[in-house]
């Protein structure tokens, strides 16, 4: 896939989640086949009056090149101040923009999905950011109740310079409920000529294919089914490429995993950043035993105590 001139090698992407997508994390779906990570979303307003917090968030390395970073905000001055202070500051592939959200905190200040309202606006936030950057601008956008009306803000965002858009298939209404529609996507790829990507209850092998093969969508773009299991870009890139799937011992995949996260994370110097047993629970999601295990991480003191439990769990779950 390609989005402007630079050569994105493959199709499945990172989605940017806050207090997910951080560097550890990006590093461990990139080796695992991720064609493209995305930071977690970065306040415009925060950027520019210097929170180093949140600039921070786009944190990265040459590794993991290439990187997108996304943004939010509802000033399109503002957005293309950050814009700019970001680009000079890490050099990213792409700055995403986020049209997409649906969470209370962000749409309460008119930010994130809650700009779908207001096609005018972001048509003067596009246009800003790819009128001023150097850097291919992308967006990410939730689907509204109505085709028509979708498809018109898909327009829009073409026409106003962006190299690529993401499409989330759910409204902003349904937060994280009920199922993606992707017939929206299947239309807007059917009308745009920049690459368009599917983001929405890709969740493994057969999901990513059956998505692929219905929209005919450039990429398909990976969020929640990612949380604790990057190995799943391993087993999806596997299957599209082979039609197969990839045997693999998941206790010890993810257990592997999630001390190969921690020892990244001291590595950068972020492990004071996270929520240590949250970031343990979800790497063993779905895992044997679940309740077991979380009782076992919660009652941890220590992140050697969180491994030895899980160590001898595993024995007898592969």
């Amino acid at each position: 896939m390609k989005i402007a001139d630079i050569k994105i090698p493959g199709n499945i992407l990172l989605a940017p989640m806050s207090n997910v997508t951080n560097l550890p994390f990006r590093l461990m779906c990139k080796k695992y086949g991720a064609s493209l990570t995305y930071s977690e979303m970065i306040s415009s307003d925060a950027v520019i009056y210097e929170n180093e917090k949140s600039i921070n968030r786009g944190m990265s390395c040459e590794e993991e090149r290439p990187l997108g970073i996304q943004i939010f905000g509802n000033s399109a001055k503002n957005m293309i101040g950050a814009a700019l202070k970001i680009e000079e500051i890490y050099q990213p592939e792409i700055i995403d923009i986020n049209f997409g959200c649906p969470a209370r905190l962000l749409t309460k200040d008119g930010c994130g999905s809650a700009l779908l309202r207001s096609p005018e606006l972001i048509h003067e936030i596009v246009t800003g950011l790819t009128n001023n950057l150097s850097t291919p601008v992308t967006a990410k956008i939730r689907i509204l109740e109505d085709m028509e009306k979708t498809l018109e803000i898909a327009n829009l965002i073409e026409d106003a310079g962006a190299d690529a858009l993401t499409v989330h298939g759910r409204t902003r209404q349904q937060q994280y409920s009920g199922k993606a529609d992707h017939s929206y996507v299947k239309r807007i790829k059917q009308e745009l000529s920049i690459p368009v990507i599917s983001n929405g209850d890709i969740v493994d092998e057969t999901s990513a294919q059956q998505v692929l093969d219905y929209t005919e969508c450039d990429g398909i773009m990976i969020g929640r089914a990612a949380m604790g299991d990057p190995f799943l870009f391993r087993r999806i890139s596997h299957y599209l490429k082979t039609g197969k799937m990839l045997g693999h011992k998941e206790c010890s995949q993810r257990i592997a995993d999630l001390k190969e996260y921690f020892r990244l994370l001291e590595e950068y110097n972020l492990m004071n950043t996270v929520n240590i047993k949250a970031q343990a629970q979800w790497f063993t999601r779905g895992m044997k035993n679940g309740r077991h295990i979380r009782r076992s991480i919660a009652s941890s003191k220590t992140i050697t105590e969180i491994f030895q439990s899980l160590d001898e769990m595993c024995k007898h779950a592969d």
